[in-house]
């Protein structure tokens, strides 16, 4: 075989892995990407214009730390074939099955309104009324789901995935000073020192990076999707690339509002980028965008996980792949999800920024009883077999994961009891 043959060959091959993978990913992708959702922009905005650059070294912390819990979702659906919900109700029974699902529907549904907020936030810059917006995603997002078929749904996801990416360009825009970055983003430390405000920014990333609709949604993607056992090595390099996305697309966020916006107290992101648009009105008509984008691509997923859970544990039809008709309860929860977290958002007065950011800290202060649920279903070798059950590593790894948030979320409780202890 001579040089050209050899090449040609490389190429074919490696254009046949690409394929492949194309093939095989999506609920990765898709949940990583999702991650960065309304709330999320929120909290990086607000990480930024508190911080500057200096919580940079954090967020590439929650790179492999989402990567590692995110990856257990796709080994426990490609081979039991179950969802979370129903793994944890054949698992540890009726008591903590129902635990878990109501510690489900209650977060998701918080969060889903903070979706709502921040969708109706970035359109009322364009000056469109918020009964308009909420009506228009619910019925854009009917018609994703109409067809029955869940290949349609994932390729329309994925053109949300890709203008959530929409931040990076408006990072160079503004001219970030690279060296600033790398001094004051890339070296560990606390700006203004371990305090109550500190705790409130690290639990409310941690949460926006890890949440528990992600564990629900990604395996029961992974089932719906069909992959299998063989396809696992795929499904967890579609996983790496999802979060490596999403800390990216953080990262950048928090170089615009760090460059720009520094100093300048930032309740919401909407409101950032109506501060941006007075500075320059191009980044700040992204951001605008971007922050619709995020709450669309959070809300079409949140709004699923909960449809998937409560398939599996009242025995319904459960699957985008069947349509309405074929699964009449699965699509009712779907939209009587979407349609009351809109409503939420139209009643005068509601806190909604409030709500926004402390549902991040809800979020990670019910996260570890997910992750402890999932780290035992990986450990056992009935469920999980001896290849794929979590190896030493991997435990470790994910118990140092669990630890270290329960610790965080503890002294977080202890700081808004005793504000004047870590001061």
């Amino acid at each position: 075989m001579n040089f050209i043959d050899s090449l040609y060959y490389k190429y074919r091959k490696a254009f046949k892995a690409l394929k492949l993978f194309l093939i095989l990913s999506g609920p990765g992708i898709i949940v990583m990407l999702a991650d960065n959702d309304a709330g999320g922009i929120t909290t990086y905005a607000a990480t930024g214009s508190k911080y500057g650059y200096g919580l940079i070294w954090f967020l590439i912390i929650l790179l492999p730390v989402a990567y590692y819990v995110q990856e257990m979702t796709v080994r426990l659906g490609a081979v039991t074939k179950h969802g979370h919900a129903e793994a944890i109700f054949s698992a540890f029974g009726p008591f903590w099955g129902w635990f878990s699902l109501v510690d489900l529907i209650l977060t998701d549904w918080l969060t889903l309104v903070t979706e709502f907020i921040g969708m109706t936030a970035a359109m009322s810059i364009f000056h469109i009324p918020p009964i308009i917006t909420i009506i228009v995603v619910i019925m854009i997002m009917g018609l994703m789901v109409w067809q029955g078929r869940y290949w349609t749904w994932e390729k329309i996801s994925f053109l949300f995935c890709a203008l959530n990416l929409i931040y990076i360009p408006c990072a160079f825009m503004v001219h970030p000073s690279v060296s600033s970055i790398l001094n004051q983003g890339m070296i560990p430390h606390f700006p203004g020192g371990f305090n109550n405000e500190i705790f409130f920014f690290l639990m409310a990333n941690i949460g926006t990076t890890i949440a528990p609709w992600m564990i629900f949604f990604q395996q029961s993607s992974v089932v719906d999707k069909g992959l299998q056992e063989k396809d696992i090595p795929w499904g967890k390099i579609d996983t790496l690339v999802g979060s490596a996305m999403t800390v990216i697309v953080a990262i950048f966020i928090v170089i615009v509002t760090g460059t720009v916006l520094n100093g300048i107290n930032i309740e919401s992101a909407a409101q950032a980028a109506q501060k941006l648009m007075g500075i320059n009105n191009y980044v700040g008509t992204f951001v605008a965008i971007g922050l619709f984008d995020a709450g669309f691509l959070g809300a079409i997923c949140i709004s699923l996980a909960s449809s998937w859970a409560f398939g599996e544990v009242f025995g319904w039809a459960h699957s985008l792949n069947r349509k309405v008709k074929e699964a009449p309860w699965f699509y009712f929860s779907y939209f009587f999800a979407l349609v009351t977290a809109g409503a939420v958002v139209l009643i005068p007065g509601a806190p909604l920024v409030l709500i926004t950011l402390f549902v991040q800290v809800i979020a990670v202060t019910l996260l570890p009883a997910a992750l402890v649920f999932l780290i035992l279903l990986l450990n056992d070798e009935k469920t999980m077999g001896k290849k794929y059950k979590n190896n030493l590593f991997q435990n470790i790894t994910c118990t140092t994961i669990v630890a270290v948030i329960i610790v965080l979320s503890t002294l977080y409780g202890v700081s808004a009891l005793f504000p004047n202890l870590f001061k």
